[in-house]
């Protein structure tokens, strides 16, 4: 896994501003590589405004959307179209807005789709989905992501992984479904730390001061058990994105 990184912004709408710059160009580099892009989303203001920027950067025309594959690191069970789902809010903020290819875009399931209120058979299609689309020759069970993108909060928590419970634990599964969410609403799919290690990037964004301890302790090498973000790494990149506040008691420099 590789070493954390970190780059401190002076506020949340600079931070927003220059990752969605940054995402852009790995998005590019990523297509003049090998002709696709692999994105995992996230939601939460800050990744949620990172898209919308995204959306008015006259750089987005730079990225051929029809080959960027996309994915979602966690979801809120609530039927299609809630305005809570993380993918609904990408969608207004960002999808809807660039001419993507469908069959590229990879939902987690809602709790009216055709799983209805299984909350489990849910979580395990997504994952077999991942394996399907990962091929017989990956050893992780998902497919190449060039960028994964997580909230973290201030618990430590990140995708819908929250501290001491069976789910930051599992090692085995890449999708599962979590019950009895501190945080409404009570039941989601997330990825686990596996699926996350897999990606080759993994960038960590947070904002406000009320997330600099878990920043500080994610840091300092916490038990991904007590403080989940700390578990989140990235093969070839681990790039924690913060704004002052969240980086004030942050051991890293700037």
């Amino acid at each position: 896994m590789s070493d954390n990184e970190m780059i401190v912004h002076p506020d949340a709408d600079v931070l927003a501003e220059a990752t969605a710059a940054r995402l852009l160009t790995s998005i590019v580099d990523a297509q003049a590589a090998r002709g696709v892009a692999s994105v995992v989303l996230t939601g939460g203001r800050t990744g949620i405004g990172v898209l919308e920027r995204v959306r008015n950067s006259t750089a987005r025309s730079a990225v051929d959307w029809s080959t960027v594959n996309l994915f979602w690191g966690d979801e809120r069970f609530l039927p299609d179209g809630d305005g809570e789902r993380n993918e609904t809010q990408a969608r207004d903020a960002l999808l809807d807005h660039v001419p993507l290819d469908p069959r590229r875009v990879h939902p987690m399931a809602p709790s009216d789709g055709r799983f209805g209120a299984d909350v489990e058979s849910a979580a395990n299609h997504y994952a077999e989905m991942l394996r399907t689309l990962a091929g017989t020759e990956s050893e992780t069970g998902v497919p190449r992501f060039d960028v994964l993108l997580l909230g973290v909060g201030e618990e430590g928590h990140t995708a819908s992984l929250f501290p001491d419970t069976p789910y930051v634990r599992e090692r085995e599964r890449n999708a599962v479904a979590v019950r009895d969410c501190p945080k409404p609403p009570p039941t989601r799919i997330s990825l686990t730390l596996p699926a996350i290690e897999a990606a080759s990037e993994v960038w960590l964004m947070t904002t406000g001061a009320g997330k600099a301890e878990a920043v500080s302790r994610a840091l300092t090498g916490a038990d991904p058990v007590d403080i989940p973000a700390a578990g989140a790494r990235g093969r070839d990149r681990t790039l924690w994105l913060l704004d002052r506040e969240a980086a004030r008691e942050s051991p890293l420099g700037d």
